[in-house]
């Protein structure tokens, strides 16, 4: 009933999704760099649906990516019944040094990673979950797609975020409302060197404030100083003394010794200001 009433009321999404499903029928065999979020999802989703043929998901495992966020994936792949490999990539040490072309890197040996399982399995096709939204923002391991020949078909159908949202929404997804997120790589500022400690802080930091209800959250990490952002709405709950008086101890146990709030609140790529400063 649901998916009459969307055909219904908004025949381009729906014709948009038709597309996509005849696009990804037209690839034979075809793996999915799957990461657990809503975009990556919905085309695992689509992907199966289409059907697409030998279709398999595949998942980085990086210290600086959330525990939780895997195990999500895991789960996911498992109930949508999708062959699933999780293929554990160590952090390079010119990563450890956080330069500005981190995500240029990171993208650069998944997909390498990646297509060594897929060259194993037989497979040619390597699909990303980059939308048409992606394309006006500092994103540079878009460079890493374009190099490794992996395409983008909810790039190519045309759909935004909030169409994606809206189709996993009646098609009855978890993750339609699921906060945007980006590797803990990038709560800490450029070219300071990172560990796998800080990232376990970082996610153990967010966690925290997750699990009291703040879903769309960001822990930046300034040395020993915690800077929070949240939604610009939440920061008066964020900010209420009785709050603060079990989130500043649990911060300083993980080993922060300062605990700020960004009074501007939540910001995509908040600390991406400065390269986008000098590029404009």
């Amino acid at each position: 009933m649901k998916a009459d009433i969307l055909i219904q009321s908004k025949p381009d999404i729906w014709q948009k999704y038709e597309n996509l499903l005849s696009l990804l029928r037209s690839l034979g065999k075809t793996a999915v760099a799957y990461s657990g979020g809503v975009d990556s999802t919905f085309l695992l989703v689509a992907a199966s649906e289409a059907p697409v043929d030998g279709l398999i998901a595949l998942t980085m495992k990086q210290p600086y990516f959330a525990d939780w966020e895997l195990e999500e994936a895991i789960q996911f792949a498992e109930d949508l019944g999708v062959q699933h490999k999780v293929i554990d990539i160590p952090v390079t040490e010119e990563m450890r040094m956080n330069p500005h072309d981190r995500c240029y890197q990171c993208k650069s040996f998944t997909f390498t990673a990646f297509r060594e399982v897929m060259d194993d399995l037989g497979y040619d096709m390597l699909l990303d979950g980059t939308i048409s939204d992606d394309m006006g923002e500092y994103r540079p391991g878009l460079r890493a797609v374009r190099e490794q020949n992996v395409r983008s078909p909810l790039r190519e159908a045309g759909f935004t975020k909030d169409e994606i949202r809206e189709l996993c929404r009646e098609k009855g997804l978890s993750v339609w409302d699921k906060p945007s997120n980006t590797c803990l790589i990038t709560r800490i500022p450029y070219n300071t060197p990172v560990s796998n400690e800080d990232f376990r802080q970082i996610e153990n930091a967010e966690r925290f404030l997750m699990n009291s209800g703040f879903m769309t959250v960001r822990v930046r990490k300034h040395d020993d100083i915690a800077r929070i952002e949240v939604e610009p709405d939440k920061i008066s709950t964020l900010a209420k003394p009785e709050f603060l008086k079990k989130v500043v101890p649990y911060f300083n146990e993980l080993g922060f010794k300062f605990v700020t709030i960004d009074m501007t609140g939540y910001k995509t790529g908040s600390l991406d200001v400065d390269i986008l400063n000098k590029k404009s």
